[in-house]
């Protein structure tokens, strides 16, 4: 059994990509990755302009990361000292790219080849500063974009898209046509965090882009319709905390996945934990590699028309008696659900078969039937 991937025609030893953020601003930072078991890592966004970094710029909840810093406070030219470090280790390098003109993003992906990366990532969608409005919103401007990278390198170029639009199963297609080698899916959700109550005052001084377990959701939706929409490769972002989740984004489509606020918040050794897991996940299954499994869940996946309406109603497997929770009362809108004698029970006439105490049943008593 392999964990091994072929990626944009980039041998992987693993699917675990260490996403652009400031967990990859240099060589260091990157060589550390490397040595926690990434696959690969990209960068954090290397761009013409140098911004100095605003102080606070990340917070944190419960759910994930608000993130308004903009790019690498490394110049363009100093990256080839920092990517010359890494190289030697025989990493995967993938170059995080931003401009704002067709010529400007040939010019740096040329440059950024030169400095011996693998593959070039567009971060041309990021939700603060100048991100989604200019660079991406029109279509035309994408397509020109991707297309004068392309055309410039040897390498495969990949393009990092937003859910922050309402066209993107089209602006997939586009970069397809444009001849991307892969697309990666999702940067940062464009957020607010939070309010200091007492203060009056936002937690970050302006918008910036949230990230971690609560954009999963979105960012599963997302990759599964690029992975309905193109034929080239998908690298999942989003939320990623464990193997399962790993699973999930594999299952819909993706090649890789990419890991950033799970690792600032809990350490380079969940590399490891998720890699361990997945592999005993993939022998207990009987897999020999992730490619058996890859975008086997898209064909659950139907159009609304396409769904039959079938009589469904939760039932109870097992006696429960509710001594760890009640959830499944709390939660049913339809009041179906009760004890008696202290066991759970439920009442057919009452269940109209929506799921949610399915989704919520952390013992797995509860399934749909009729």
């Amino acid at each position: 059994m392999s964990l091994s991937v072929d990626f944009m025609g980039i041998k992987l030893k693993n699917p675990i990509i260490v996403a652009a953020s400031p967990l990859s601003g240099n060589g260091s930072m990157i060589s550390k990755a490397i040595d926690a078991g990434a696959g690969a890592v990209v960068t954090q966004t290397i761009a013409n302009e140098v911004r100095l970094n605003v102080r606070p710029r990340i917070a944190a909840n419960s759910l994930g990361m608000q993130n308004i810093e903009l790019y690498s406070n490394i110049t363009l030219e100093e990256w080839e000292r920092e990517i010359y470090y890494v190289k030697e280790k025989d990493a995967v390098v993938i170059a995080n790219i931003l401009a704002h003109t067709p010529s400007e993003m040939a010019y740096i992906a040329k440059k950024v080849e030169r400095f011996g990366v693998d593959a070039i990532e567009l971060g041309i969608s990021i939700p603060h500063g100048e991100g989604v409005e200019l660079l991406i919103s029109n279509i035309q401007r994408l397509y020109n974009l991707t297309k004068m990278a392309v055309d410039s390198v040897n390498i495969p170029v990949m393009v990092k898209l937003s859910p922050n639009v309402s066209n993107l199963t089209e602006l997939a297609k586009v970069v397809e046509e444009a001849g991307a080698s892969a697309i990666s899916a999702i940067d940062t959700i464009r957020a607010i965090i939070g309010v200091d109550i007492d203060k009056g005052k936002a937690m970050l001084p302006t918008y910036g882009g949230y990230s971690g377990e609560g954009i999963r959701p979105i960012a599963l939706a997302t990759v599964a319709g690029i992975s309905q929409a193109v034929k080239i490769p998908v690298s999942g972002i989003g939320g990623i905390e464990n193997y399962k989740n790993v699973i999930e984004y594999i299952m819909l489509g993706a090649s890789t996945v990419q890991l950033c606020t799970s690792l600032i918040m809990n350490g380079y050794g969940r590399i490891n934990e998720i890699l361990g897991d997945l592999e005993n996940w993939l022998e207990h299954k009987g897999f020999n590699s992730l490619d058996e499994i890859r975008g086997q869940a898209l064909s659950s996946l139907k159009s609304f028309e396409e769904i039959s309406i079938e009589p469904y109603i939760a039932k109870v497997s097992n006696v429960c008696n509710m001594n760890d929770c009640n959830i499944c009362i709390k939660s049913c809108m339809y009041g179906a659900i009760s004890t008696k004698n202290d066991i759970i029970v439920i009442d057919d006439s009452k269940c109209t078969g929506c799921g949610l105490c399915v989704s919520l049943c952390k013992k797995k008593f509860i399934y749909l039937d009729w």
